[in-house]
């Protein structure tokens, strides 16, 4: 893949400098460069493609990943920051970052970084947009409800489920149904992909 390919870098960044120092570095390259403050501004003018380069701050990864959720698109993540610890990096990818560099890096560097994460992202990116969603979709549910969920994906009756939780089978009927409801699922089958989507059975 060659960087003409990489049209569409949404490089998101609260420090103006930082900002600016990275998109003329890249742009010196040939990558286009479109540059955001926050995710909030990214979200106001949402991009059909690109790859997000986005400076790792508290929630920062967290956020756009809710955000694509939302919109119902997957773009690459590739993380930054200036001081990165192995922890830090770990966190970046559970939260969905496919990749994590370190700044200052080099332009041609970047690019083969960049060319890395397109080609993942065609492989992962329609599955790890249904987790996303099937994550935000468990969300909504309450502890009871999640536990639930889990019975019914491991094949428990509600008699079973009951007996686990120390509920009634008639009580589990009420939260099976508030479950399907807030998944926005109409069948059972729908409930357990849910569930396997979001990683929550395997």
């Amino acid at each position: 893949m060659s960087v003409e390919r990489l049209s569409n870098l949404l490089l998101i960044d609260a420090d103006m400098r930082r900002r600016a120092a990275i998109s003329h570095a890249l742009s010196s390259s040939g990558i286009h460069v479109e540059p955001f403050e926050s995710t909030s501004e990214l979200s106001g003018s949402w991009p059909r493609s690109g790859v997000i380069l986005i400076h790792d701050a508290p929630g920062a990864i967290a956020d756009v990943v809710e955000r694509m959720a939302a919109h119902g698109d997957w773009f690459p993540i590739i993380a930054f920051s200036e001081d990165a610890t192995t922890g830090r990096v770990v966190e970046a990818i559970l939260d969905g970052a496919i990749d994590y560099v370190g700044w200052p890096i080099s332009p041609v560097e970047l690019a083969t970084i960049l060319t890395r994460a397109m080609g993942r992202a065609d492989q992962i990116g329609n599955a790890k947009l249904r987790e996303v969603m099937a994550r935000a979709r468990i969300e909504r549910l309450t502890r009871r409800e999640r536990e639930v969920l889990g019975g019914v994906a491991s094949g428990l009756s509600n008699r079973l489920i009951g007996e686990k939780l120390s509920i009634s089978p008639r009580t589990v009927e009420i939260h099976r149904a508030n479950m399907l409801n807030k998944l926005g699922a109409n069948h059972t089958s729908d409930a357990i992909r849910i569930a396997i989507e979001a990683s929550l059975v395997s």
